[in-house]
């Protein structure tokens, strides 16, 4: 059985953002059992966890003899070994695979970087001046991606882990409500939450925050 890890605390409160969500719900799409292993921040920078991830980071994933860090090398290398989550027909596929890269190199960075300054920048002289520049910068991929998905459920025909990735990167936008200004895409993001997998994903992830807070 694989293992996980996962933050002992984390920073978002069990809401499903932390990066071994990416990792949970792909499991659960493949329906592979899985065990976690919880990790604070001290131990995170740890020998032991550093030969995992040099970067002292989650999600690490380990099975037998394989050890990978990274969400996205993660959920690839799942979606490769598994029916479900990547197409069969070779160029589906490909393009997949594609907006997988496309969520964590396109997307990803600017929502990060968004994310960053309302969570730690709030309190400084440039923050008011910054924030437009920011969110417009988000706004410029949420705008393209609508154009693309257009009316369609999902990125590339079926559900894929294109569609994992970029929903996971999109949630990240809750708390500045910019999904709000386009339906398509708060439509696309809800489709992916309304899935079983990632709801048990979810309940898995937040049951961590929530036995952490009663004991």
């Amino acid at each position: 059985m694989p293992t996980i890890t996962a933050f002992e605390s984390s920073p978002d409160r069990g809401r499903g953002q932390a990066r071994d969500m990416r990792v949970r719900w792909a499991l659960e799409e493949i329906g592979r059992p899985y065990d976690v292993r919880l990790v604070s921040f001290k131990q995170m920078k740890q020998p032991a966890h550093l030969a995992l991830h040099p970067f002292g980071q989650i999600p690490t994933f380990g099975d037998g003899d394989l050890a990978l860090f990274e969400s996205g090398a993660i959920v690839l290398h799942l979606a490769e070994r598994h029916a479900g989550l990547l197409p069969l027909e070779a160029n589906a596929r490909s393009r997949a695979i594609a907006w997988m890269f496309a969520a964590l190199n396109t997307l990803e960075p600017p929502v990060v970087e968004l994310g960053m300054a309302m969570l730690f920048e709030r309190d400084k002289s440039w923050y008011e001046a910054r924030l437009p520049m920011l969110q417009d910068r988000v706004r410029v991929r949420l705008g393209e991606l609508s154009r693309r998905l257009g009316a369609a459920d999902w990125l590339d025909g079926a559900f894929s882990a294109g569609d994992l990735m970029m929903v996971t990167v999109l949630r990240r936008l809750n708390a500045s409500r910019l999904l709000d200004e386009y339906p398509d895409i708060a439509a696309y993001v809800a489709r992916g939450e309304a899935r079983p997998a990632f709801r048990r994903a979810f309940e898995a992830q937040l049951a961590v925050f929530t036995g952490a807070s009663r004991s």
